[in-house]
C-alpha cells in the first residue's frame, strides 16, 4: 500500500498536538484528532485498532509501530517516536 507523501507528517502532527499539553491521552482523543486531520482511511483503521485506554506518547508510538510493522507499511508510512 502506498500512502500519500504527507501521511507520516500528518500523523506526526496529530501525535504532537495530542501530547503538546498532556503526558497522557485517551484513545478517543487520539482517534478524534486523526479524523479531524482527515488522515487516510487505512490510518484511521489502524488507530481504531488501538486497545482502549490512556496512552503516553511512548506507548502510543510503540503500539503504532507494531501495527505498522505487522501490516508491512514500514517502508511507506515509516515509524514514530
Amino acid at each position: 500500500m502506498r500512502f500519500p507523501d504527507d501521511t507520516h507528517e500528518s500523523l506526526a502532527r496529530v501525535i504532537d498536538a495530542v501530547f503538546a499539553s498532556a503526558h497522557r491521552a485517551p484513545r478517543l482523543e487520539i482517534i478524534t484528532r486523526a479524523h479531524v486531520a482527515d488522515l487516510p482511511a487505512e490510518v484511521l483503521g489502524l488507530l481504531d485498532l488501538l486497545p482502549p485506554g490512556t496512552y503516553t506518547r511512548q506507548r502510543l508510538c510503540d503500539q503504532l509501530n507494531s501495527a505498522i510493522t505487522g501490516h508491512g507499511w514500514g517502508s511507506t508510512l515509516g515509524t514514530f517516536e
